[in-house]
């Protein structure tokens, strides 16, 4: 949308803008990733393809993972999930996105999960 249709800022000009700290935020300079991380991510990458492929047709809708930070799991869902390591790629750091809304468990699995359930098809279909 373009600025000039938006109502103006209340804030504009505003020495206490409470939004000059959160702008601050982006200005943090991040270390450029290694080629080792960078090999990591594009392994990821390469791995949430298969992943998708063996387990959406089967009603997966993502990946969950275990915060440490939060202590709380997060919903991935495949194309997000891609989009975060993506950006983690190519910018050195994930910002902060929308949790999924109201997801169901059952509908994600952990990349473990997801590792031992293609290593099982490529052994399966490796006897035959």
């Amino acid at each position: 949308m373009p600025h000039d249709v938006l109502p103006p800022d209340p804030f504009a000009d505003d020495p206490d803008d409470p939004a000059r700290e959160v702008a601050g935020l982006d200005d943090d300079v991040t270390e450029p990733i290694t080629a080792d991380e960078r090999t990591e991510l594009l392994a990821d990458l390469s791995d949430l393809a298969v992943y998708q492929a063996l387990l959406a047709p089967r009603g997966v809708r993502g990946i969950v993972v275990d915060c440490g930070e939060c202590d709380q799991p997060h919903y991935h869902d495949w194309q997000l999930l891609r989009a975060s390591l993506e950006q983690l790629l190519n910018d050195g750091r994930m910002r902060p996105h929308e949790p999924a809304f109201d997801p169901n468990p059952a509908d994600y699995v952990s990349w473990d999960y997801c590792r031992g359930f293609a290593d099982g098809v490529t052994t399966t279909e490796s006897a035959y």
